[in-house]
């Protein structure tokens, strides 16, 4: 599968989410289709850097099932060495062509980082906002910031000299996108 195929897999998924009415689990998770997974390992066609945030379940989102994609969960979906190393080993070894870096509406780390700290900040959580903010620069608008954040995620992950070989030479694609949590639509950037 190629990176735009990869893409358009998402976006069919995404509409497929869109159109449920009553919020069924994704297929693709039965009894067999673990089996197969175990006995044959996992072959995801994306990878999906998101937010830890509990209302953004990339598998719902995009309606894939088990072994799909490759998912890395970090607040703000903020990206640093172990996240590109996991992302490394997502491309490399599993073979994903398509990297996306899904940020959402509302976002609590964005909100954070947009308005000026109240109280003390525990040192790790401190850090991350910083990363935040230094992405969200120059924009007090929300939505803007979600966008901007996402985008730097994406571009943090090609300071990674394997990652920026592979999307130079068009083997894979690293994009980004917003996922909105009251509509459940993603715009990709």
């Amino acid at each position: 599968m190629t990176y735009a195929e990869a893409l358009e897999r998402l976006k069919r998924g995404n509409a497929e989410f869109l159109s449920r009415q009553d919020g069924a689990v994704t297929a693709g998770t039965g009894a067999e289709r673990r089996a197969e997974l175990a006995e044959n390992g996992q072959k995801p066609f994306a990878v999906v850097v998101s937010c830890s945030d509990s209302r953004v379940v990339p598998e719902y989102i995009f309606s894939a099932g088990l072994g799909n994609l490759f998912v890395v969960r970090t607040a703000g979906n903020a990206v640093g060495d172990f996240e590109r190393g996991t992302v490394e080993y997502g491309v490399l070894h599993l073979g994903a062509k398509l990297v996306v870096v899904l940020g959402h509406t509302h976002c609590g780390a964005v909100a954070a980082a947009l308005e000026p700290a109240h109280g003390h900040t525990p040192e790790s959580l401190g850090l991350l906002v910083a990363e935040v903010a230094s992405a969200v620069a120059g924009t007090d608008d929300p939505r803007d910031a979600e966008r901007l954040n996402a985008r730097r995620s994406a571009e943090r992950l090609l300071e990674s000299d394997a990652l920026a070989t592979l999307a130079a030479s068009g083997e894979i694609a690293v994009v980004s996108a917003v996922y909105d949590i009251r509509s459940g639509a993603v715009n990709f950037a």
